[in-house]
């Protein structure tokens, strides 16, 4: 059938199975992803739980996961900025916010790519019904100049027509199931993601109330 269809009905078959490879490529690119930042974000977790300070607690991750890494380098460079204030009381909100920005950061890279996800699950029908409506059309164009209504001329063109629709089907209903699930994955990365801050939030709560002065040490400490 897709041999004989018209090069418009080829052209939307040909696009929703790209469309449907792309959709399965997600899945397993992002399942890979999360899963493996994941278990770094757990064992991230599990290592500051005994840190004392900021030092100690780069010295337990070690480098080993970037996001951490990225939120302690954040913390120790507002202890440095704030080195030189009389008072410490606005520190940890200024460190706090540096952490949510750092946090919707990662949420935006988390999520890349399941975009065409929704758009193929969005689309897709629309796109197979198009390309129905097209190869009908052409079929009954057909009927007229055959000038005839025997159901031997008119059945390939309409099975070509219908099967857009079905590729539309299958491309989209598995699409709509992945975004649902991803998102589910996703906003448990994120959460963790939460946690991991909060726990160093309260590193730096530590490191406050051992006094404004043992910030810079921590800081040259750490470096």
């Amino acid at each position: 059938m897709f041999l004989n269809a018209d090069i418009v009905v080829k052209i939307v078959m040909l696009g929703l199975v790209s469309a449907s490879i792309g959709t399965w490529t997600v899945l397993i690119a992002k399942t890979i992803e999360l899963r493996r930042a994941r278990a770094r974000i757990r064992s991230s977790i599990e290592r500051l739980q005994e840190a004392r300070g900021l030092a100690e607690a780069r010295l337990a991750l070690g480098g080993d996961d970037p996001l951490a890494s990225a939120l302690i380098a954040e913390a120790l460079r507002e202890f440095r900025l704030s080195s030189d204030l009389s008072s410490a009381g606005g520190l940890k909100e200024r460190v706090a916010s540096s952490f949510a920005e750092i946090e919707r950061a990662e949420s935006l890279s988390i999520r890349r790519g399941t975009g065409l996800l929704a758009s193929v699950g969005s689309t897709g029908p629309f796109i197979g019904l198009f390309g129905t409506v097209w190869g009908i059309m052409n079929s009954f164009i057909g009927i007229s100049k055959a000038q005839t209504t025997n159901l031997a001329v008119v059945a390939p063109g309409i099975a070509e027509a219908l099967l857009a629709t079905a590729i539309g089907l299958i491309a989209a209903i598995p699409a709509v199931l992945i975004y649902n699930h991803l998102a589910r994955q996703t906003s448990a990365y994120l959460e963790l993601v939460s946690n991991l801050s909060g726990e160093l939030l309260r590193i730096v709560s530590r490191d406050l109330d051992r006094g404004v002065q043992q910030a810079p040490a921590a800081l040259r400490a750490a470096e």
